[in-house]
């Protein structure tokens, strides 16, 4: 999988909103400078994520932007398939629809495997988990193998 810079800048962005004491809003400026986001790009990945229903904006003197729901119930997986699409597609399929004749039918197997592998990790991982700097056992298990930090 490719986490693309859409995905990595929205996770942030709403890292530093979930950081906000009482759900204050941040400005899309204050957002962009804190985490060294492209304002236009930061602008475009804001609207996903309204329309996701992710985040609001607030207009007025205390205006900006601020989560739309408890950061508990944000998945990283809500986040980037609110600005990506889907965790796994092929050709801009999802898995279970895409045709294979006989003999490349089983690739089709490896697609869904792919994709329960990444919610496993991603529909567990909470913008809360990742302001509080605090991820999930199952999570950090993953990472505590010296194999999973080694390019292949």
């Amino acid at each position: 999988m490719r986490v693309s810079a859409k995905s990595d800048y929205a996770l942030r962005a709403l890292v530093e909103m979930a950081a906000r004491s009482e759900g204050k809003a941040v400005s899309a400026d204050e957002l962009g400078r804190l985490q060294e986001i492209p304002r236009q790009f930061l602008q475009a990945i804001l609207a996903d994520l309204r329309r996701a229903g992710i985040v609001l904006s607030q207009r007025g003197q205390s205006g900006g932007w601020r989560l739309a729901r408890p950061a508990t119930d944000v998945s990283v997986a809500d986040v980037i398939r609110a600005v990506d699409g889907p965790l796994v597609s092929v050709y801009g399929l999802r898995p279970e629809a895409v045709e294979y004749n006989d003999s490349a039918e089983v690739l089709q197997h490896v697609w869904i495997a792919a994709r329960r592998s990444l919610r496993a990790v991603f529909e567990q991982v909470s913008i809360q988990a990742l302001a509080d700097r605090d991820l999930p056992p199952e999570v950090v298990a993953a990472t505590e193998d010296e194999d999973a930090w080694q390019p292949h």
